[in-house]
């Protein structure tokens, strides 16, 4: 056994025995490598060195995770990390493995991963001579009779060695005797039998029996052997022995043959009478076991029928021995062979093994990946043997062969976890033995998510709509977003883009739930819209994200009273508009100015006269707030009347302004202040400054009325040569022919000191046009077009400013000789159509709002003129409907 261990080690250190067999190259299994070592080397012995044998890296070997795979509950092999060996692990039996199949190969496959890598491999298991010949039992018994011919063949037991090749039983040996030689046959499938010949005649006289020792010796190196006693009593004669029809039969029989199935029918005849001619059928002395166990021999038929359970993948044919022997005193015997071939059926099912799994797969892996490796097994032979693998339809894989028995199950398509994060895969075998048997192996193969997916929304933009005056900390937009993929993949964060400081200072979202918070009071007046950019963002690497658009929209709330611009509240004057005796009804005295900051109805003024000294002698414009002559002025009117207004907007709850108004009834402009002079004037702190003001309006409106006075004249001569017809009712003082429809002017010693406003002036206030809102719903896209405050010069663009002079006797005269006009009902305007300001900006439109100076027809009338934003409001024409 050492000697043959030594041998063994020799074979494979010089590596005879050890080859490398390439079959197709595939991108996971490259090559094919074989070994051979004996039976029973002890655990730990090197079969061969795998590493070199399959050039790989042994450095890279615990990172790539090399492992033995091969089939059966026991491993035989293992390989050594350190030095690449592969190494004997358990007990290796031939005979237990193989039987008397020879080569017996056990094969194995070494998986490598990362790169992941297949390699297959066998090792031939050498017999050695470990097993001694064994003989069914331990003496046999014959009885020949005397009158046996010289030549006649008497076989003998034959012994069994489960070694094969040279170690297997190679030849019997006789002992020594006078009467019999031996002679070995050879049976088909190489095994070995002894048959004793009878060189020279019995005699029972001279020797009753006989002793013989059969020695059967195998090959091996020494041999081993083993021996049977055979005791042969001499009997008398019998003349006639039994005969065979044919010295051999042949039949075949199915595998999956039941039990009880007739296989063949032997016949023999003996041409003795009596005894001596009845033949019994049976086994020979020297057939196995195993062949007892499967067939069964009637006696007395001679029908040879199928006992037990045949397989063909265990043994393709049988030899059978049988013998005749006839019922005499000394009987005789014939033998016969029958050959049975045991004919392959489809009885075995494919086998499949996964022998590496892959999974999960990323959803980004590429077409071609390589998920599963299996392995296919049919122990049956042929068509029956011969296996197909497949795959059911309809998902991202496919399953492709690159050696014999051997698949590579493969990505086809992209994958997609949202849209399947794990298949069911279902792999089916089947070979093409008829029927076909087929076997079915179910893999679960997950998808891992990647972060292919950016955050979304039902919608791109939001619009809220929040009313003005709102609590501090309210939360008055849930932002919902979603993302498909899985973990922090999916995980989002809500983030407020700093894009205008506004935004930053007066709104918050929270990180987590994507809840925007208003963090300040909000205010129509001070800004209506705010644009915002809320970024969703997930938690991936590298993250991806989305942009939602926010508009936030302050809804108006009538918050803001009427403020009166014109005349001025509280202001101290020594001054109040001037009306003739003798005024028509419908003369339009003055107009109270006012402005509310709110939008919509809120700022729609109504104006209400709430009490005066002589209710009878005035009247107020609702919409407009003109004040006009109820009736014609009388001589014996009182020279002072006050008024006072009342100023409502239309909003819930409405909210109210007054003013009072003084008129003063005289015939001149002179009179009128001679007799305020009777009124003490209030104490000013600022007396001073008004004066000086009042000064320099004056020497301005000098200087403006001697241009107007030289344009006139200009014009004047122009008008001549063109012989023109200027035909107008409008008095000839404040005419402005030409290009001069726009003028600014301060009325100096009729207006207070402080009320410097641009002003529009017109020859009749009676068609002036007030420009007013339609009334609409509240909405956070309305125009900012109330926005303007008192004293703040830059919502007003002066252009030139002027003072009217006084006027003189005779042209007041004049002016109270011309007739008189009734107001237009419809209140339109000959100067309408014309832009209320001198200049105006490409974003914004004009508001004007109308009042009359003081003084009588004659004098001017004030046009409030200030910017508002886009998009305009609706003009309407005063007197007009609201509805």
């Amino acid at each position: 056994m050492k000697a043959v261990a030594a041998r063994s080690r020799g074979v494979t250190t010089g590596q005879v025995l050890s080859f490398l067999v390439l079959f197709g190259v595939s991108d996971w299994v490259s090559a094919a490598i074989r070994y051979a070592i004996p039976e029973e080397a002890r655990r730990g012995s090197a079969v061969g060195n795998v590493v070199a044998d399959l050039a790989l890296d042994l450095g890279r070997l615990p990172d790539r995770r090399l492992r033995v795979v091969s089939g059966g509950s026991k491993k035989y092999f293992r390989v050594d990390l350190k030095s690449g060996a592969l190494l004997v692990s358990e007990r290796i039996d031939r005979e237990e493995l193989c039987g008397a199949v020879s080569p017996c190969s056990l094969s194995f496959e070494i998986v490598v991963e990362n790169p992941l890598e297949l390699y297959s491999g066998s090792v031939e298991i050498q017999d050695i001579n470990d097993n001694d010949p064994v003989f069914p039992s331990n003496q046999a018994r014959l009885e020949i009779s005397e009158s046996v011919a010289p030549g006649v063949r008497f076989p003998l037991e034959s012994a069994q060695d489960p070694d094969v090749g040279i170690n297997s039983l190679q030849t019997y040996q006789l002992s020594a005797n006078r009467h019999f030689v031996l002679d070995v046959q050879t049976r088909g499938d190489g095994s070995k039998y002894a048959e004793l010949v009878l060189e020279k005649e019995l005699d029972r006289e001279e020797q009753r029996e006989l002793h013989l020792v059969l020695t059967a010796l195998d090959g091996g190196s020494p041999p081993r052997s083993a021996s049977v006693q055979i005791h042969i009593d001499v009997v008398d004669a019998n003349d006639n022995a039994p005969v065979f029809n044919h010295s051999t039969y042949k039949a075949s029989v199915r595998e999956n043959t039941p039990s009880g199935a007739l296989v063949a029918r032997i016949s023999a005849y003996d041409l003795d009478d009596g005894p001596n001619g009845d033949i019994v059928y049976s086994f020979s002395s020297h057939t196995p076991a195993k062949v007892r166990e499967l067939f069964a021999l009637d006696s007395a038929t001679g029908e040879l029928r199928v006992k037990g359970q045949l397989d063909y993948e265990e043994t393709k044919l049988y030899e059978i021995y049988l013998q005749a022997k006839d019922k005499g005193v000394v009987p005789g015997v014939a033998h016969c062979k029958v050959l049975v071939e045991v004919v392959d059926v489809n009885d075995n099912a494919p086998e499949v093994t996964v022998t590496s799994v892959y999974s999960p797969v990323p959803e980004d892996a590429t077409p071609g990946t390589v998920v599963a490796l299996l392995s296919v097994t049919d122990l049956d032979s042929g068509d029956n043997g011969l296996v197909n693998c497949f795959i059911s339809p309809g998902i991202p894989f496919t399953l492709s062969s690159s050696l014999k028995n051997y698949y590579t199950l493969k990505t086809k398509d992209a994958l997609d976890r949202e849209e399947a994060s794990e298949y069911n895969i279902t792999i089916t075998a089947r070979d093409s033995g008829s029927p076909i048997l087929s076997a079915v192996k179910h893999l679960l193969v997950q998808v891992s998510d990647i972060n292919d997916n950016a955050p979304k929304s039902l919608q791109d933009s939001y619009d809220v709509y929040v009313p003005e005056n709102n609590a501090a900390g309210i939360p008055i937009l849930n932002i919902s977003a979603t993302d498909p993929d899985l973990g922090p993949n999916s995980r989002l964060s809500y983030v407020l883009l700093q894009g205008d400081p506004a935004v930053g200072r007066l709104f918050s979202i929270n990180r987590e739930n994507g809840t925007l918070y208003l963090l300040a009071s909000l205010d129509h007046e001070d800004q209506v819209e705010f644009s915002m950019t809320v970024q969703v963002q997930d938690s991936g690497s590298p993250p991806l994200s989305t942009n939602l658009s926010i508009g936030v929209f302050v809804t108006d709330l009538n918050d803001n009273a009427p403020a009166v611009l014109y005349p001025r509240p509280n202001a101290t004057s020594s001054y109040g508009d001037v009306v003739a005796p003798g005024t028509p009804a419908g003369h339009m005295v003055t107009k109270v100015v006012s402005v509310d900051a709110d939008a919509g109805y809120n700022a729609w003024i109504s104006y209400t006269l709430l009490q005066a000294t002589d209710p009878s002698l005035f009247s107020v414009g609702l919409h407009s707030g003109e004040v006009f002559t109820a009736r014609q002025l009388h001589e014996d009117e009182a020279p002072r009347h006050t008024l006072v207004i009342l100023l409502k907007d239309h909003g819930e709850p409405a909210l109210s302004a007054s003013v009072t108004v003084s008129i003063s009834v005289a015939e001149t402009v002179k009179e009128a202040l001679i007799d305020l002079t009777d009124v003490a004037p209030a104490h000013d702190p600022r007396r001073h400054v008004t004066f000086y003001l009042i000064l320099a309006v004056i020497l301005v409106s000098a200087a403006f009325f001697i241009t107007i006075v030289s344009v006139g004249i200009f014009k004047c001569y122009k008008w001549r040569q063109s012989k023109e017809l200027f035909n107008s009712s409008r008095s000839t003082l404040y005419r402005t022919p030409g290009p001069f429809h726009h003028i600014d002017a301060v009325r100096g010693g009729f207006t207070p000191p402080s009320f410097y406003h641009q002003v529009y002036l017109t020859t009749d206030s009676r068609q002036s046009d007030l420009l007013c809102k339609k009334p609409f719903t509240s909405s956070p896209l309305g125009s900012r077009q109330n926005t303007m405050r008192n004293g703040e010069p830059g919502l007003y663009h002066p252009i030139v400013g002027t003072a009217s002079r006084l006027p003189t006797p005779a042209e007041l005269a004049s002016a109270r000789a011309a007739p008189p006009r009734t107001p237009d009902p419809s209140g339109s305007s000959g100067a309408q159509g014309r832009s209320c300001c001198p200049e105006r900006s490409e974003a914004g439109a004009c508001r004007y709002l109308l009042g009359r100076g003081g003084g009588g027809e004659g004098m001017s009338d004030l046009l409030l003129c200030y910017p508002v934003e886009r998009p305009r409001p609706q003009l309407l024409p005063v007197g007009s409907s609201l509805g």
